[in-house]
């Protein structure tokens, strides 16, 4: 009766974990579609600070600030919640393999990646990271703050890249953030841009309305990319649960049909016991 009463348990237990498990994967799929709607809008804000930072730059390309004389910044984009397959260790080799100069500077986001990580003097400071696309806010300002604070101790511009898992290409994506790419190619207008404003001014306005924007989609896109991977994680999981709990319960079963028959034998030889008293 022990046995079977174990298995029984055993059984709740698993179903219980189950229910758990089948929760957040509802969770994360629910993020995935909020997701899709954010992404959308941020690109094509972005899309639209972009365009109009090619168009200002081809005919102001005097005031452009070149990324090699800057200090390197990198901030890292990693998962607060675990169950997400193999998500922060996909940074973590990444980060190992570009190789970041010897005097960048690294922003790790995310308790789970904090974790991963050695101890490294270029680490100079950790974020914890947010777990809804509603906690993206909260993160995005801690995150400018800090920036706000190294510039200060940078003396001025920096060049920030983000190292994130990047939705649309399905991989690890090292993006230049700031300064501004200077146009590739000609623009298209015959003349340059009417300003209200200083050149110079406007850029930086116009810069820090990119970065604003540009992290808004970075963190939509590595959550995406996040919950996509915790989806596959819980769809494996409960795969594993139902198999187990399949398992149990036929071993539940022969449990209970050994200690049925022990019964019948138990009651059959009771019965011979009683036969032969009553003959003799």
């Amino acid at each position: 009766m022990s046995k079977q009463h174990a298995v029984k348990k055993r059984i709740a237990t698993l179903h219980e974990i189950d229910g758990i498990m089948n929760a957040m994967k509802n969770l994360a799929l629910l993020e995935t579609h909020k997701l899709t709607v954010f992404l959308d809008t941020q690109h094509r804000a972005v899309t639209s600070i972009e365009a109009a930072a090619q168009d200002f730059l081809s005919f102001y390309p005097q005031i452009y600030i070149q990324a090699e004389e800057l200090q390197q910044i990198w901030v890292i984009i990693g998962s607060e919640r675990g169950f997400c397959g193999d998500f922060n260790e996909l940074l973590v080799h990444a980060l190992d393999t570009k190789q970041p100069p010897d005097n960048t500077l690294l922003l790790v986001i995310g308790s789970r990646l904090e974790a991963k990580l050695p101890g490294d003097r270029r680490f100079v400071s950790f974020i914890k990271s947010h777990s809804v696309v509603e906690e993206v806010q909260h993160t995005l300002l801690q995150l400018t703050e800090t920036l706000a604070k190294l510039q200060q101790q940078t003396s001025g511009v920096s060049c920030i890249s983000a190292l994130y898992n990047d939705e649309e290409s399905g991989d690890i994506r090292l993006r230049q953030l700031l300064p501004l790419a200077m146009p590739s190619k000609k623009s298209i207008y015959l003349h340059p841009p009417l300003l209200n404003l200083e050149p110079a001014y406007f850029l930086s306005q116009l810069t820090d309305q990119y970065l604003y924007a540009a992290l808004h989609e970075i963190f939509y896109s590595s959550l995406m990319v996040e919950n996509r991977k915790r989806l596959e994680h819980m769809d494996r999981a409960i795969h594993r649960l139902e198999k187990d709990e399949a398992e149990l319960s036929l071993r539940f079963n022969r449990l209970r049909q050994e200690e049925i028959i022990e019964e019948i034998e138990i009651i059959m030889l009771s019965v011979e016991a009683l036969s032969e008293d009553e003959s003799n």
